[in-house]
């Protein structure tokens, strides 16, 4: 098991933590609809899926 030799700086671990960074969710317009929609999922506003009907909305 790694052990830190060191105790880490306070600025030395704000600094490392700073490299964690959220990214924004990836959304695609639906071709139906237009709506943003996640990528490879049914539109839950009008239910399409790769040009057909999956869901009844």
């Amino acid at each position: 098991m790694a052990v830190p030799k060191r105790k880490m700086s306070r600025s030395n671990t704000r600094h490392r933590r700073a490299q964690w960074k959220a990214t924004a969710v990836a959304t695609v317009a639906c071709p139906q609809c237009k709506s943003a929609k996640l990528p490879h999922a049914a539109c839950s506003v009008c239910g399409t899926y790769n040009g057909r009907q999956v869901l009844e909305v």
